[in-house]
């Protein structure tokens, strides 16, 4: 009823609200398909500490934005400070996955490349930071609702890159194909993944002390946006109250119902030309809410939750479906389920090892096996009565690592698992080889690649 309603823009009641939340978050299904985003700073090839201009940024991706120019269909975008963002297209299986966006990497590495340019994946830039290059609505309120509680929101719009994989939620069974068992089984794995993959040690040129600043970064932002939801035995109902409890980071002028992923590929084509007048959108497009020109404010007001909204406090008006699908895009949990399950903790990382947590992720949901197997191996790091990992455990797994020894062991079994089921009949032998060549290198030695880059300052 809430979809039909919204059809015609009609205001939203809070149980339908809630019960939207509940229908397009989890759609359940056998899970198959698998996806990958990555994000990239952008530095000079000479000069690390070179702040990019858009002209020149624009220049280097113009030939990779041109319709068809990525052979395998991923879809380039740019983040607030200049990073750029691949998402390859969900794919049927692991191995289809990784090979498409391998290819079209390349095409975008080589476009980079001849503009002197080049792709560096850690979790934050350690030397720059850069201004914001995007000149949309969305980011403007984004950066108000973030200063009101210090640095750390522009810091992680501007400076920080990360490694998202996308797989499904699972079917409705109780077993470890349901998406209730993935959900929880998401969530356990986290802390894994980011002190296994954690990438940056750094920022402005100095030692943070913790192996992932950009973890810690996020760590500091809104709790009831960053931080996973509380436990329920349904996932559903946990994630409603999560989503109508957090507070509203912009409310767009035009409350119409449209598809969330629509919405942001029109900002997101509007993005690409916020430093050309020519592109930054008519007095129509702003009034639309997805044109680029700043002249229309999407400023929520401070402290609304979108719950308080749907019930019509302070006198705003009221909410549509399509109001409710933008919130939902502005929640930022370690694991988000759009549909599917979207996993968020991970480092960008350098070179091809993207690959590897990759590979990690969606073996260890969808092997059933090896899905098994982690599930054991994270039993220590949950809470006490709690399925999911603590608070202090994803501090732990951002500020010392594989260093500290619940982690280590969970990781070593989670590799290991991993590796056993990439071992059976019709996997990969390239990516069970390079879960073997990552796993001896980092967590058998108890180490992650943040630790090569404080090595080579050592040296240096």
């Amino acid at each position: 009823m809430a979809t039909d309603r919204a059809d015609h823009g009609e205001d939203l009641t809070e149980d339908e609200a809630e019960a939207h939340i509940r229908g397009v978050c989890f759609k359940t299904g056998p899970p198959a398909r698998t996806g990958v985003e990555l994000e990239w700073l952008v530095q000079d090839r000479s000069d690390p500490r070179e702040l990019i201009s858009l002209e020149r940024l624009d220049a280097a991706l113009a030939p990779v934005e041109a319709p068809g120019a990525l052979p395998r269909g991923s879809r380039l975008t740019r983040e607030p400070g200049g990073q750029v963002e691949l998402s390859s297209p969900p794919a049927p299986t692991l191995a289809g996955c990784v090979t498409a966006m391998a290819e079209d990497l390349a095409v975008l590495r080589e476009a980079v490349d001849r503009a002197g340019l080049v792709l560096v994946g850690h979790g934050m830039d350690p030397h720059r930071e850069p201004p914001r290059v995007v000149d949309h609505p969305r980011y403007l309120a984004m950066e108000r609702f973030f200063d009101r509680e210090g640095p750390w929101g522009r810091t992680m719009m501007r400076r920080t890159a990360s490694l998202q994989v996308n797989l499904d939620s699972g079917d409705e069974s109780a077993g470890v194909t349901g998406y209730r068992r993935r959900w929880a089984l998401a969530h356990r794995i986290g802390p894994v993944m980011v002190a296994a993959f954690a990438n940056s040690p750094f920022r402005d040129g100095r030692p943070t002390g913790w192996v992932s600043t950009r973890q810690a970064n996020w760590a500091l932002m809104d709790p009831g946006r960053t931080r996973q939801p509380h436990h329920a035995d349904e996932p559903r109902d946990a994630w409603a109250r999560y989503a109508l409890d957090a507070r509203l980071l912009c409310i767009r002028p035009d409350g119409r119902a449209e598809d969330v992923q629509n919405v942001q590929n029109a900002e997101q084509e509007s993005d690409r030309g916020a430093g050309n007048s020519s592109a930054q959108g008519s007095n129509n497009s702003s009034a639309s809410g997805t044109g680029s020109g700043t002249s229309c404010d999407w400023t929520a007001p401070a402290g609304l939750t979108f719950r308080e909204w749907v019930r019509g406090a302070r006198g705003v008006r009221r909410p549509t479906v399509g109001d409710l699908d933008y919130h939902l895009s502005t929640l930022f949990p370690p694991v988000r389920p759009r549909g599917w399950l979207e996993l968020r903790m991970t480092d960008a990382q350098d070179g091809e090892q993207w690959i590897v947590p990759t590979v990690l992720a969606a073996t260890l949901l969808d092997d059933p096996v090896a899905a098994e197997s982690a599930y054991a191996a994270t039993e220590p790091l949950s809470a006490d009565g709690d399925p999911l990992p603590s608070d202090a455990i994803w501090r732990r797994a951002a500020r010392i690592g594989l260093a500290d020894p619940e982690l280590a062991k969970a990781a070593r079994a989670c590799f290991a698992a991993a590796e056993s089921a990439l071992a059976r009949p019709g996997a990969s032998p390239a990516l069970r080889q390079a879960v073997s060549d990552f796993a001896e290198r980092y967590p058998e030695r108890g180490r992650c690649p943040a630790h090569d880059q404080l090595d080579a300052l050592s040296r240096a």
